[in-house]
């Protein structure tokens, strides 16, 4: 079955750097295109990027461009996402998705904490 699993979060000052990871077993992962959400207390969940499937193109929000990076290693299977000078404001759970023959595939989500 599809799995994603999420890790890298964690607690860092503003300014400061993460390296996320979705970790993804069950399909052949360079097909498919991969994308990080993020959802905040109080709000809604997020588009954060957008890789394809080769990894040729990605997609950023506004919020964030410039600032984080998404990649893939399709020879293991896993995404990342480098977050770079962070902010307060990206404090929120972290997921990874894909959206294979209708039906969208979610991690459980890394918590990411941008606090002094």
């Amino acid at each position: 079955q599809v799995q994603l699993v999420d890790s890298g979060g964690g607690l860092v000052q503003p300014g400061g750097s993460l390296r996320l990871s979705c970790a993804t077993s069950g399909f052949t992962f360079s097909m498919y295109g991969m994308w990080w959400y993020r959802q905040a207390p109080g709000k809604e969940r997020e588009l954060v990027a957008f890789i394809t499937r080769t990894g040729g193109n990605t997609d950023y929000a506004a919020s964030v461009k410039g600032r984080f990076t998404i990649s893939r290693d399709n020879e293991k299977n896993t995404m990342y996402l480098q977050m770079n000078s962070l902010k307060p404001e990206d404090t929120a759970v972290y997921y990874c998705n894909t959206y294979i023959q209708r039906t969208n595939y979610w991690g459980q989500g890394t918590q990411v904490t941008v606090s002094s």
